[in-house]
């Protein structure tokens, strides 16, 4: 139960912190989507070595180094984590936050997905009628956009599956390493990307003076500090709460876009925004109703399987 109770913190901490990120990434707009990221990994590497170093991280972290299997699976939820980012990015500072908040509704349906066909992991009737519910809403959300959501279903695919994978791989490595590995071999795609961008485009970031500077050198603490967060909800939860949790973030992003952007919304998207919140009324009654019950009952009956 304190595993529980404590993956749900962490991975609710995560998502309200990911929610904010539209607004960050709104205030240094006027840089190139393209540079931002390659920054964001840098500093991210940064701020990861210097927490490793103060907690004494570098053993784990030179022993998934040298073992073959595990640095492959991490280099592959690394390699998703940055398009993922790197598609996120796009869509934010060119004006589509409604579309990434599509991708991040679509995304916990998928991870769900992933949960119950490929770990067997178990959803009450409670949550399976939240399912049915956000699915119908999502669906609905997509046929109003109007035209194929290509960023919605990049953002839902790459973190669906850097989900599935870091579960897969980290559920006995803390947050900490396994960012900082998944950091550490994406760092050369962000080199080699900066170099292509300096080359084409030219660098610019600092060209609009140390305070955007800052807030892109920034962007990369931003990002590890939700990333460590979800590590360690993803050790203590199955993918199906990680999925219910993650509709935290897209409604955040959606309230950005309305009423800070002014996106316009039609109504299928209103009808798919409800829907999504009827389902999350149903899951929080369903945590209730799970974290109310003795860990013998859960054992015996429950969705929950306890670390």
């Amino acid at each position: 139960m304190k595993q529980t109770r404590a993956g749900l913190g962490y991975g609710i901490g995560a998502y309200l912190i990911w929610g904010a990120f539209p607004f960050y990434f709104g205030l240094i707009a006027m840089v190139s989507p393209l540079e931002v990221v390659p920054w964001r990994v840098g500093t991210s590497l940064i701020f990861c070595a210097i927490l490793a170093t103060f907690t004494k991280r570098w053993p784990q972290i030179s022993a998934i180094l040298r073992t073959p299997r595990l640095l492959g699976w991490f280099a592959l939820s690394g390699i998703l984590l940055y398009a993922n980012w790197q598609i996120f990015v796009i869509g934010v500072m060119t004006g589509h936050v409604l579309e990434t908040s599509l991708g991040y509704f679509i995304n916990p349906l998928f991870t769900i997905l992933i949960g119950v066909v490929v770990r067997k992991e178990r959803l009450s009737r409670l949550q399976w009628t939240a399912v049915a519910i956000a699915t119908v809403g999502v669906v609905i959300a997509g046929i109003a956009y109007g035209s194929f959501p290509w960023i919605a279903v990049g953002v839902a695919l790459t973190f669906g599956l850097y989900g599935a994978v870091h579960k897969h791989v980290g559920e006995h490595v803390d947050g900490l390493t396994g960012l900082t590995v998944e950091t550490l071999v994406t760092v050369p795609v962000g080199v080699v990307q900066m170099i292509i961008v300096a080359a084409t485009a030219g660098l610019t970031a600092y060209t609009f003076g140390p305070g955007i500077m800052l807030l892109v050198l920034g962007s990369g603490i931003m990002t590890a500090v939700p990333l460590i967060l979800f590590g360690e909800s993803a050790r203590r939860l199955p993918l199906s709460y990680l999925g219910f949790l993650q509709f935290l973030t897209p409604i955040l992003g959606f309230l950005y876009g309305y009423l800070v952007m002014h996106e316009e919304v039609s109504v299928g998207r209103w009808i798919g925004f409800i829907a999504v919140w009827v389902a999350l009324v149903l899951l929080i009654t369903d945590m209730v109703i799970q974290l109310r019950r003795s860990p013998q009952a859960q054992l015996a009956t429950g969705p929950i399987p306890l670390d």
